[in-house]
């Protein structure tokens, strides 16, 4: 993907899916790429992919769930213009209760870790010189048009996306004062290990390229919120609107989604 305004990019979750797919849209000749992710193998992959491409890249592996680990990731870079916090993981009921632990393991990665780079990050920019634009530097937290729903079988995926997306699309009002932009992406469906799993219907399905291709655009336009693909969007936003009790009647009545490791 050409005509990335961007030089120097930080991704989480960059070994697979669509934090695979947006380190190889942004991985052009001069651009320096900060990739992380849990799996060494699959994330030496990403590397090696971008690098072929003409970008200079680093991998480290993290765990964004170590606040510590994270921190020293973005201090160790000598500036950062975008950091995309995609890292992310997925669980559902499997039509039962949702364990406790997969519960906690739900937000201390999709809210806690997003935290844990994001915070450091913007700090991190706020020192640097605003560029053209007048921006000094951009954080795209990945969250999910589930963001607009809280499904009965996914109750802490929701929650989790629900959370870092508000919190991003707020904080993108504050703190463009000094010189920031926060973005929340919210993509629909993508194909990927972590839908795999689904045995719902999931319209719209989405690779991960096309993914990647309109968050870019999204960030490029300036978007606080980046919703897509438009259906899924106000599918979503709908059935968000729906009393409580038809809601879990509607969930009640399709496939539950699968326990995390199910």
């Amino acid at each position: 993907m050409a005509n990335i305004p961007w030089r120097r990019i930080a991704i989480t979750g960059a070994s697979s899916g669509l934090g695979r797919a947006l380190a190889l849209a942004c991985a052009t000749p001069g651009a320096v790429l900060h990739l992380a992710g849990r799996d060494a193998a699959r994330l030496a992959g990403s590397v090696e992919a971008c690098r072929a491409q003409g970008a200079t890249v680093a991998g480290t592996v993290l765990d964004v769930r170590d606040a510590a680990a994270c921190a020293a990731w973005i201090s160790g870079m000598e500036g950062l213009d975008l950091l995309l916090a995609n890292a992310g993981i997925s669980g559902g009921t499997g039509g039962q209760s949702e364990p406790a632990a997969q519960v906690r393991a739900i937000f201390e990665t999709n809210v806690q870790g997003v935290l844990n780079t994001a915070l450091p990050a913007l700090e991190t920019m706020a020192l640097q010189p605003a560029g053209a634009d007048g921006v000094r530097g951009r954080v795209g937290v990945v969250a999910s048009v589930a963001a607009f729903v809280a499904a009965p079988g996914a109750a802490a995926y929701c929650a989790s996306k629900a959370a870092i997306q508000r919190w991003a699309e707020a904080t993108d009002a504050t703190e463009r004062a000094r010189g920031l932009r926060l973005h929340a992406i919210c993509p629909g469906y993508i194909r990927t290990p972590m839908t795999a799993v689904n045995e719902f219907p999931m319209p719209f399905m989405m690779e991960p390229e096309e993914a990647a291709r309109r968050t870019v655009e999204g960030l490029k336009k300036g978007r606080t919120r980046i919703a897509y693909p438009w259906p899924t969007y106000a599918m979503a936003r709908i059935a968000g609107a729906l009393p409580l009790g038809l809601r879990a009647w509607a969930a009640s009545r399709l496939p539950a989604k699968p326990r995390q490791g199910s």
